[in-house]
């Protein structure tokens, strides 16, 4: 093999993944005779654009990848690709580097990505004073290779409608495992790259099949390269089938997967069921949670009314009770200013006021003794026994300020004259004084607002 300083780029990519018409090779001979250099001349198609590492190699016949390549050879960029003559190019091989073998060669132009773009018709390194073998075919079997070409132009379209077929059930697959797109990522990437590996065996056939037959056309003499050609289209349909088998076992697999994954897509839709149910559950109770917080809330809220009309009720009896304690206070004041006015009077009437008959003492003695002060006894004494009774027995109002007896003005008639001086609200209990009947009716009024 050549020895350079820098190995050119290849790569473990098949003979099912390269793209062989975009570089076409010409003037390639049947034989090379060893010991002399070799000229390789090829054309580049309008669709390719040429790098500078792409390079030229010497492959022998049976070739699986670009590693496998005997000797190579560096292109050479054209200046500019529009014009046809720059796409007729040519590399030269030295007669040290080639093959010294009587094996078949052929030569491969591979880009710097290591695929191959172009491959030429095989060829034999061998003396020129071998007796060379020429092929003579008859019309009938020119037919009958026309008519094998069609056969197997016709295997080419059911290949093409398998595939189309495959290709189909895989955008079923596609659709009907979308809400699986994780565990289909895979499956979308393989079925990509066999669209683009159909379209470009399919450009690729289409591109050789038309090649074939002009070359059939044109010369008989190719019957032999067209043969060598056949058995590659049948290598590769052979790599396509076992491919397709593949596929086929993979869809299988997926489905497989799809239906576990369908039961547990059953399973997790009971769980998610239940647990759904366990939710309403919860949000029942919640609700009669809430119900019962809203009705201790009401409760405590009317409790809470009773509380603050208690405690105003409380407040009122507290402002009654000082009132009436301040007027007991005042009577009881009064009540010392009348003994004192009483006990001035009947000093100055020259009467004992201990020895009156509403004292304690003198009542417990039975009745009241003769004046130690006069000889001949009080003459006032009936007049101060019989006016004193009625002095004494006077009892009055704390609220209106008038006078009543003792004896009659009891408890009850009390209660009873102290309702005539006020107004209690129907309502609320409130009390108001007899004075203020306009504030009366307008609190009662309120309460119907």
């Amino acid at each position: 093999m050549e020895e350079t300083l820098e190995d050119p780029p290849t790569s473990a990519v098949l003979l099912d993944h390269c793209h062989f018409s975009q570089v076409v090779f010409n003037s390639v001979e049947k034989f090379y005779v060893p010991g002399g250099d070799v000229t390789c001349y090829y054309t580049l198609t309008q669709h390719f654009i040429p790098r500078r590492k792409d390079w030229i190699g010497i492959f022998r016949v049976g070739w699986k990848t670009t590693r496998e390549y005997y000797t190579f050879m560096w292109v050479t960029l054209p200046v500019d690709l529009n014009s046809e003559s720059n796409k007729q190019q040519e590399v030269q091989f030295k007669a040290y580097y080639l093959p010294k073998d009587d094996e078949y060669y052929q030569f491969c132009y591979v880009d710097q990505d290591g695929v191959v773009r172009g491959a030429s018709i095989p060829f034999q390194f061998h003396p020129e004073n071998e007796e060379d073998i020429l092929v003579v075919t008859t019309q009938g079997e020119v037919e009958e290779i026309e008519k094998h070409n069609s056969e197997l132009y016709k295997e080419n379209q059911e290949l093409k409608d398998s595939c189309a077929s495959l290709q189909k059930q895989n955008a079923d697959m596609q659709a009907e495992l979308q809400r699986k797109q994780e565990e289909l990522e895979t499956l979308k990437s393989i079925h990509e790259k066999l669209e683009r590996k159909m379209k470009e065996q399919k450009d690729s056939w289409e591109t050789e099949l038309l090649q074939l037959k002009g070359q059939n056309q044109k010369m008989s003499s190719e019957n032999e390269k067209m043969e060598v050609r056949v058995d590659q289209l049948q290598a590769q349909l052979s790599t396509q089938e076992k491919e397709m088998e593949k596929l086929v076992q993979g869809d299988q697999d997926k489905t497989e997967q799809l239906e576990h994954l369908r039961k547990e897509n059953g399973q997790l839709f009971l769980s998610l069921t239940e647990q759904r149910e366990h939710e309403k559950k919860l949000e029942q109770t919640v609700e009669e949670l809430k119900q019962k917080e809203a009705t201790a809330t009401k409760k405590e809220q009317e409790l809470t009314d009773q509380n603050f009309d208690l405690s105003k009720r409380l407040s009122e009896n507290k402002i009654i009770c000082n009132v009436l304690q301040r007027e007991k206070e005042r009577m009881e004041r009064e009540n010392d200013l009348l003994k004192r006015e009483n006990s001035r009077l009947m000093s100055y009437m020259g009467l004992d006021f201990d020895s009156l008959p509403y004292q304690a003492s003198t009542s417990d003695q039975g009745g009241a003794g003769p004046s130690p002060g006069l000889v001949y006894g009080n003459p006032y004494s009936g007049i101060q026994e019989s006016s004193a009774p009625s002095l004494l027995s006077m009892k009055k109002c704390p609220t209106c300020k008038s006078d009543f007896a003792d004896d009659i003005f009891d408890h009850t008639l009390e209660e009873q004259h102290l309702q005539t001086l006020y107004l209690n609200c129907p309502i609320c209990d409130k009390s108001f004084s007899t004075k203020e009947k306009q504030i009366f009716e307008d609190h009662v009024f309120c309460h119907t607002i």
